[in-house]
């Protein structure tokens, strides 16, 4: 499944899919703070990438974020052996079912710094998952509203990238987003 929309002169693609089969400068790693490789899309990014990913994750922990990377932050890696050229590391919230002010913002952050880390790379193109409603359990009508919120916000004011994909594991989370896109 697949809708492209053009938004300010930037393809918007929303699809089904695998995002590391993504052919892409980027694809974004809804990463935990540790920049370990976990569950879900993370663990298919660092077990796919391989362990150059890795290897650059831990160099930013040593160096950059000793602490963790924070929620709504974004750092970018090589992207090893998947087909993408880079992998943009970002945290979100934690919601476990709620949803509050503070955690939108958190999650804006997440999608608005990686677009912003992709444009001071000079990137082109960029492929989403659905950040934070899988295991970090927030209400995946807010993550598509917001994330759309982010991307929108961005390209009225930025023109630096050609395209901008959110590749989603099942058609239900398909219809959500087209959902939000269509408000």
């Amino acid at each position: 499944m697949e809708k492209q929309l053009i938004i300010n002169n930037t393809k918007v693609i929303i699809k089904t899919g695998d995002i590391t089969e993504e052919n892409v400068d980027a694809i974004v790693n809804a990463a935990n703070s540790s920049l370990m490789g976990g569950g879900g899309v993370d663990g298919a990014i660092h077990s796919k990438g391989g362990k150059q990913i890795l290897e650059e994750c831990k160099k930013i922990r040593e160096t950059i974020y000793p602490e963790g990377l924070p929620t709504g932050k974004a750092v970018i890696t090589t992207a090893g052996n998947l087909p993408s050229k880079y992998v943009i590391h970002t945290v979100g919230p934690i919601c476990n079912g709620k949803w509050s002010k503070n955690l939108e913002k958190q999650l804006y952050s997440a999608f608005y710094n990686s677009l912003e880390l992709a444009k001071r790379e000079n990137l082109k193109s960029i492929a989403f998952p659905f950040v934070s409603a899988g295991a970090y359990r927030c209400p995946k009508e807010k993550v598509a509203t917001t994330a759309k919120k982010a991307i929108i916000d961005f390209i009225k004011y930025e023109n630096s990238l050609d395209e901008i994909r959110f590749v989603l594991f099942s058609e239900e989370d398909f219809n959500i987003f087209i959902k939000s896109f269509e408000r």
